[in-house]
């Protein structure tokens, strides 16, 4: 008995919860009601369509519990609250005015108001014609059946509704849209699957009732004078579940109709149509859901379309041109307020600008409140460079730590910001095809994952500030040719007042051979002012170096040899010490490349503290030898080294003249060599020459003549 117990009481409970829930219902609409006449606001235009809703939702209720609902009287009532949840759809069309929008919203209203009136044709059929099994079914399926299209018009009108709504309008049809779309969408599921079972779920058929409770007091939150202080906002984790769960029952009901339909084909054509439809479909199925392409973008487009934006993009360009247009208290540099413009958008707390040096490789520019990050000279190599300059790719470094890779990026992102774990996201700034430089942006203080959002507005924001880099160097390089102009005209005054000098000094000293008196004053005069002379020589053959190409007179020259000079040079001035000395042999001009020396290793004196070494390292690599000019003195910002370092004019001394490091540069480039800088604040300085080894020069040499001479020869 205590088994039987157990099997019998939930099946006799089940007409009692059905009972409670019509009764629930009833007691809920008409309660709306009341509140909807007595608290609602007066001038929504929904208000009568929902008050008669939910007195025709409270009546229907109490028929059903009365004498059933599938009783006449019953789904006349239901019928009823269709009609007036179809009027209220159109009120609310009418006042969006979107009077274009009521021409072909019109036969549709019409549509559904005349399917759903048919309820009544076919309940007086089915009471004419007879009470036999045969005849209720077909009128239970057709009468199913008009609830099922009514409901499928309906969803569409509500779609059509909120998504063409103007955003005054928004605020209106929330919760009435919502409340609508709950009734509707709950009387398709629930008619299809009696459709398909061929009789109404006894406990779901119940709940309709309840169901229709809970959405009049929906009703009645959304025409509150003060209105709902809610706001639905489901996680975006949730609705996308939701939507799977959703298309995975779309799926199978769909497997169900079509199934359904092939029976109807009879004998062995329907069970092989059945049998071939069904391995189709659970291949499709095998195939489609696996695919994260196909997972990726329903959430994507779930994102889309069902949440508002993440960024109030009016806020964001009205910060992002007050960054850009002013400077900060501490007068911060463009760079800076580069970094910090992008830096905000994504509530990122630091970030760097890393800009392309000549070889494409990118070097560090600028940093914004992020000092200890530690980044190395080269900060990535030309080949991420190019890859981003191509793609222009808003890269995730949490994607590339985790292994995924789009377009052949993973391996070429340098292992420094793979282990520093604060960095968030790369952002190139391309201009016109040209990648200007790229912010590395600091992870926000509230982590999250990078979406769709965030990369198509750190592209355009990127591409934006891509301009501002280009018109400042556009204007930087102006100026300058402008004042190498004047520099031209300066020296060229310089140097013919210098010629001047120097035929004076020689004639001064050609005549005092001639008439000085006393022999040792003559001979003491005769070495001051050769001594004079020489000098002034030497000073003009050095200014006449510029631009005529002398420092291409290549030779080999023996590296030790020159640094052994150079610290003999500096021994009365400050200490400068040989620390390597491998024995190498470079191809280049010797007396340009002391030249450019002597300018490095007398900024590394003049910015090393009284007795600090500056120390010379001679070494070779591959196919080129080095030597190193190390000091540790207060060192250079990295917006100095990349801005002001190699810009004639610019010193960060004082009365210093800025054309130096320039000089040194541009003499080793004439060389075939390279220079190279790495600068830390209050650590020190290395520069760096490389020049071809000699050897290699000749080997490279002796192929090109084979070359020739087998040219000539064919």
């Amino acid at each position: 008995m205590a088994g039987g117990r157990a099997v019998i009481w939930p099946e006799a409970l089940l007409p009692l919860a059905g009972l409670l829930a019509w009764i629930a219902g009833g007691v809920l609409s008409a309660g709306a009601l009341l509140w909807i006449w007595r608290h609602g606001e007066r001038a929504r235009p929904d208000r009568i369509g929902l008050m008669a809703a939910a007195g025709a939702s409270a009546v229907w209720c109490a028929l059903a519990a009365a004498l059933g609902p599938e009783h006449g009287a019953a789904v006349i009532a239901a019928m009823v609250r269709n009609l007036a949840l179809i009027a209220t759809i159109f009120s609310l069309f009418a006042a969006d005015g979107r009077s274009n929008s009521l021409k072909p919203v019109r036969p549709v209203i019409l549509a559904l108001v005349l399917v759903q009136l048919l309820q009544l044709v076919v309940l007086w059929m089915g009471l004419s014609l007879g009470g036999s099994a045969e005849v209720a079914q077909a009128a239970y399926d057709a009468r199913v059946l008009i609830d099922m299209l009514v409901a499928i018009g309906a969803l569409m009108l509500l779609h059509n509704l909120y998504a063409g709504a103007a955003s005054a309008m928004r605020p209106v049809l929330r919760w009435t849209g919502i409340a609508l779309t709950g009734i509707f969408a709950y009387d398709l599921n629930l008619h299809t699957l009696a459709y398909l079972g061929g009789a109404m779920p006894v406990l779901l058929g119940d709940m309709r009732g309840l169901l229709a409770g809970g959405m009049a007091v929906i009703f009645a939150l959304g025409v509150n004078a003060a209105g709902p202080r809610v706001q639905f906002s489901p996680s975006r984790a949730v609705t996308f579940r939701t939507l799977s769960l959703l298309l995975i029952g779309g799926y199978l009901a769909g497997m169900v109709l079509i199934a359904k339909s092939l029976a109807l084909l009879g004998g062995d054509v329907a069970r092989a149509s059945q049998a071939v439809f069904v391995v189709a479909a659970l291949v499709a199925a095998g195939l489609a859901l696996p695919s994260s392409r196909l997972r990726g973008w329903l959430r994507v487009t779930a994102t889309k379309h069902l949440f508002q934006h993440r960024y109030d993009y009016r806020q964001e360009w009205l910060r992002f041109t007050r960054t850009i247009g002013r400077g900060t208290a501490g007068g911060a540099s463009l760079e800076e307020r580069v970094v910090k413009a992008l830096a905000d958008i994504t509530e990122s707390p630091a970030g760097l600008l890393l800009m392309p040096n000549e070889q494409a490789q990118l070097e560090l520019t600028a940093r914004w409140n992020w000092p200890t990050i530690a980044v190395p000279a080269v900060a990535g190599e030309f080949t991420l460079s190019g890859l981003l300059e191509i793609h222009n790719m808003v890269l995730a470094l949490d994607e590339a730590r985790g292994g995924i890779d789009h377009h052949g990026e993973g391996s070429h992102v340098p292992q420094w910001l793979m282990e520093a774990e604060d960095a968030w996201a790369l952002v190139p700034l391309i201009h016109f095809d040209r990648l200007v430089g790229v912010i590395v942006l600091a992870r926000p203080r509230n982590p999250r994952q990078l979406d769709w959002e965030d990369f198509d507005l750190l592209r355009v924001a990127g591409q934006q500030l891509a301009s501002y880099l280009a018109e400042q160097a556009g204007q930087q390089a102006l100026m300058d040719a402008s004042r190498f102009d004047e520099f031209n005209r300066r020296m060229a005054f310089v140097m013919h007042d210098i010629k001047n000098l120097v035929s004076q000094l020689s004639l001064l000293a050609a005549n005092a051979e001639k008439h000085a008196d006393n022999p040792a004053f003559r001979a003491d005069m005769l070495v001051t002012l050769r001594n004079s002379a020489d000098k002034l020589s030497a000073l003009l053959a050095r200014l006449g170096r510029y631009g005529s190409g002398q420092a291409s007179a290549s030779g080999e020259i023996e590296l030790v040899a020159l640094a052994k000079g150079l610290v003999a040079r500096f021994a009365g001035v400050h200490p400068v010490h040989l620390t390597r000395e491998d024995p190498v042999r470079v191809m280049g001009n010797r007396e340009a490349l002391e030249q450019a020396l002597i300018h490095l290793v007398q900024n590394a004196i003049d910015a090393s503290p009284g007795g600090a070494p500056v120390f010379l390292d001679v070494t070779a690599e591959g196919l080129s030898g080095t030597i190193e000019v190390v000091d540790a003195g207060h060192g250079m910002s990295p917006e100095f080294v990349r801005t002001g370092l190699f810009k004639p004019f610019v010193s960060s001394k004082p009365g210093g003249f800025g054309i130096g490091a320039f000089e040194a540069r541009e003499l080793v480039k004439a060389m075939g060599g390279r220079v190279s800088v790495e600068s830390r604040e209050g650590l020190g300085t290395r520069f760096a020459i490389a020049l071809p080894l000699a050897e290699a020069v000749r080997l490279l040499g002796a192929g090109d003549n084979r070359d020739a001479a087998h040219q000539e020869a064919r």
